[in-house]
């Protein structure tokens, strides 16, 4: 029975190896279970989403390379964060001298994070991948979301070099400084990261799924044709103590509210999800797969790449794709994008 598969990844700066640990489990499972071991998440996904580090991530599984099959493994793409996210998060004393820590303007320099991008995906265009996606940011111009979409970027004003994408996906507000790219016709457009109205994508994925007719039939896709695998970051729910919260100001709540606005957004898509899905019957509503990995030893905080912390993220992916309860919902959702391919 053929489904519209459909792979969702948050936004989480360098936790985004958690997710990635969890989809390369995937990866090598999918291969043992066909016996094919050049098969890859784009062939067994219909349409993929991302935000911010998961916006990366995304790009990354459906980046062709000269024969048009995926660039990376999913372990290559994994370990664009474990070989360079102490680069892209380092903060030379300068930096942090001038930014006041990120207070008075962004805490890292981009130049890393963009040399990474140009290393990994080049002058590929968002047109040329491998399946339709959406990636989200935010246009500060015009003050409203900005999309891309593979499926809609056959035109030159909605083609980008996906290099730009993933900048644009992944400049968290006092991180990285603003975005600002262009499209194939040279118009600019200044963009954020898309984690601050939508850190969780699987609902934007799934509206977006609907306008489609992916499955090319008579009529628009709807949440039974559906399976959607949703995968967080590791996303921990701060607590703010009352004494110490009613007092701060705007410097004070800088950090609390993006965090707050991250996780809050990831847990409201999980819950309108959760609704979709239970309204249909007993073996549809299990094709909706939320994955949120545990932090049991790495600190959480989204910028901390030390050597020692992508350590830790990396075993608690690990320890997390171990679990016995984690292991047969993979083996389940294998068994699945097996058999909703035919």
């Amino acid at each position: 029975m053929k489904k519209i598969r459909i792979l969702s990844i948050d936004g989480g700066g360098i936790r985004g190896i958690l997710p990635g640990i969890v989809l390369n489990q995937i990866e090598e499972k999918l291969q043992k279970k066909t016996n094919d071991p050049n098969l890859r998440l784009a062939d067994m996904f219909d349409f993929m989403a991302g935000t911010s580090t998961g916006g990366i991530l995304t790009l990354a599984y459906l980046t062709p390379n000269e024969v048009n099959r995926p660039k990376l493994k999913a372990t290559e793409a994994v370990n664009l964060y474990l070989d360079r996210g102490d680069e892209i998060f380092d903060v030379n004393l300068w930096q942090k001298i001038k930014s006041g820590k990120g207070i008075t303007d962004e805490k890292y320099d981009a130049s890393e994070l963009e040399e990474a991008l140009d290393d990994t995906f080049g002058d590929i265009m968002l047109s040329n991948l491998l399946k339709p996606c959406i990636i989200s940011s935010y246009d500060i111009r015009n003050g409203k979301p900005h999309f891309f979409k593979q499926h809609k970027a056959q035109n030159n004003i909605s083609d980008f070099k996906v290099k730009d994408v993933a900048r644009a996906t992944s400049a968290a507000p006092t991180y990285f400084e603003t975005a600002r790219i262009k499209n194939k016709l040279g118009t600019p457009y200044p963009l954020i990261d898309g984690g601050v109205f939508v850190n969780n994508p699987a609902l934007v994925a799934y509206s977006e799924v609907r306008t489609m007719n992916l499955l090319d039939t008579d009529h628009f896709p709807t949440a039974k044709d559906m399976m959607i695998v949703s995968i967080g970051t590791g996303s921990v729910s701060k607590n703010y103590e009352f004494k110490k919260a009613k007092d701060w100001g705007a410097v004070g709540w800088i950090k609390p509210i993006i965090e707050i606005m991250m996780s809050g957004n990831s847990q409201t898509v999980h819950y309108h999800l959760t609704q979709i899905f239970d309204t249909l019957n007993t073996k549809n509503k299990k094709d909706y797969h939320r994955l949120q990995p545990k932090i049991l030893t790495a600190d959480p905080e989204m910028d901390n790449a030390s050597v020692e912390n992508l350590i830790k993220l990396k075993e608690d992916g690990l320890s997390y794709v171990s679990d016995l309860d984690v292991d047969k919902e993979l083996d389940d959702i294998v068994m699945k994008l097996i058999q909703y391919q035919e």
